[in-house]
């Protein structure tokens, strides 16, 4: 269909492949809303559990480590535990990421904005 048109022919099986990722990245992008990882920080005595695209949605604390003289370790636990539910988020979404643009042919490690 394209012979004689030179590269036009790649062209339209680029513009092809961007609109197969444009569609791919928006499912990807629904299903990151539900892809839950759990972080956890006092050797799992605090639990934080997150979507992959980061978005915290449950706080699990193990009830033996209130104590009134620890409120600082509380506290600094529970931010650990939500870090890493973060830094595992994003891992997550990289990883989902790297799977969509190697099916694609682009690089894997290629940055694309999430």
């Amino acid at each position: 269909m394209f012979k004689g048109l030179g590269g036009l022919g790649d062209m339209a099986g680029m513009m092809k492949k961007a609109q197969q990722m444009q569609t791919d990245m928006a499912a990807l992008q629904e299903e990151l809303h539900t892809m839950m990882v759990t972080g956890e920080s006092g050797a799992g005595l605090v639990k934080a559990t997150a979507t992959a695209k980061g978005e915290l949605k449950a706080l699990d604390i193990d009830p033996s480590i209130f104590n009134g003289d620890d409120k600082e370790v509380v506290e600094d636990l529970i931010l650990a535990a939500i870090k890493d539910a973060q830094s595992k988020a994003s891992e997550k979404a990289q990883e989902e990421m790297a799977k969509l643009t190697e099916g694609l042919g682009l690089p894997a490690d290629m940055k694309l904005p999430f």
